[in-house]
């Protein structure tokens, strides 16, 4: 049997993307601006919620850095991030001429540790160095520790910036990730739950704020005839193109959610009776992940032996991809002298867990597939 490779989150188009992006070409709005991106805006607002303003944006890691920016964010400065994250996430930091301190994970949502994010900030303080922002990621779909996590940043009044990358769709006591922070990031990457090839958004909270980022994101020009410039800008800004597909997976958004949910309500039953392997799921009933990636952690005290990379071996013989969780950012070499508060959770999470095949276009047929390997490995 001619089986084709199962990856882990491959693109799934919808099917009108093409007539937003024929559209684009007809109209010869091809640049940065245009229908297809006010209405991409519009849609990401209506669907955000809570009085949201969105500027669509080249990637979502751009959406940081303008973010960084509009917190105050400059040379000299000291940025809490979490380490169990994507490079993405604290890049821009870098850019910004800014030290990165670094936060360890908690256990039941894998993301910052309220613990060790409020004693990384009282010693901050007492060196002198009181953090400009926090940028807290929902990592995998999954929301951070909210009500703790901004409880903290309020006493203290530090900005949050919100990454929501991977958290399109998923919620916390109803409201939408990416709306709680003093910005919210999102991700169309093409790995994501809907992708625009390329590109992200910033998520705002006034006009004011939409209109600097929209300002920062093209080149930060002037009102005038000429080209005048008084503050550094950037080539940021999300093209007509682009955002046609962005329009057309807005259509599809909600089925994608739903069909992510159930690959990981698949890996429940799967893992159900095989001991030592725990599915990353929602610690109560306040948490909605939209499940952008299916996770799990493999015991091997209780697998009798079986570690996450014999499983990742073994997937790659069944061609099928699957991927360790990321490797926290203070066992980077190039972050390996950043100051880090915390304990060894984000270093066990990377050692254990493995990202499973999560794509919203996986078949009866790829689940089938899937199944068996595990149980070939596990038998």
């Amino acid at each position: 049997m001619n089986n084709s490779k199962i990856w882990l989150s491959s693109p799934h188009m919808g099917g009108t993307e093409q007539n937003y992006v024929k559209e684009a070409f007809d109209s010869n709005w091809v640049a940065p601006l245009g229908a297809n991106v006010n209405g991409f805006e519009s849609d990401l607002e209506k669907y955000q919620g809570e009085d949201t303003l969105v500027a669509a944006l080249s990637s979502g890691t751009a959406a940081i850095h303008l973010a960084l920016i509009q917190c105050g964010v400059t040379h000299g400065d000291e940025v809490i991030c979490q380490s169990f994250t994507f490079c993405g996430s604290i890049n821009p930091i870098i850019y910004q001429g800014a030290t990165p301190i670094l936060v360890d994970s908690e256990p039941d949502t894998w993301n910052i540790c309220p613990k060790y994010l409020e004693k990384a900030i009282e010693d901050r303080i007492r060196l002198g160095k009181t953090p400009k922002a926090i940028v807290a990621v929902h990592l995998y779909g999954m929301p951070y520790k909210i009500d703790e996590v901004h409880a903290i940043a309020d006493r203290f009044s530090i900005p949050i910036i919100e990454d929501s990358a991977e958290a399109l769709g998923s919620t916390f006591k109803g409201q939408k990730c990416g709306t709680f922070g003093r910005f919210g990031i999102l991700s169309f990457n093409g790995n994501k739950i809907i992708t625009t090839s390329v590109g992200g958004a910033m998520v705002c909270n006034s006009k004011k704020d939409k209109d600097y980022t929209v300002f920062l994101a093209t080149q930060a020009r002037d009102e005038a005839a000429h080209y005048e410039h008084t503050a550094v800008g950037y080539n940021y800004r999300m093209s007509n193109i682009t955002a046609g597909i962005g329009r057309g997976q807005m259509e599809v958004l909600e089925k994608h959610i739903n069909l992510r949910r159930g690959m990981h309500t698949f890996y429940e039953r799967v893992f159900k009776n095989i001991s030592g392997v725990k599915v990353f799921t929602e610690p109560n009933s306040d948490y909605h992940s939209n499940h952008w990636l299916s996770a799990i952690i493999v015991d091997p005290e209780k697998t009798n032996g079986i570690t996450r990379e014999d499983m990742r071996i073994a997937f790659a013989k069944a061609d099928i991809e699957s991927r360790p969780l990321w490797k926290p950012m203070h066992m980077q070499p190039i972050f390996k002298d950043t100051p880090y508060y915390g304990n060894n959770v984000a270093e066990e999470l990377f050692n254990e867990g493995l990202c499973l095949p999560s794509g919203s276009n996986l078949t009866d047929a790829d689940r089938d597939r899937i199944e068996k390997a595990i149980f070939d490995l596990f038998k």
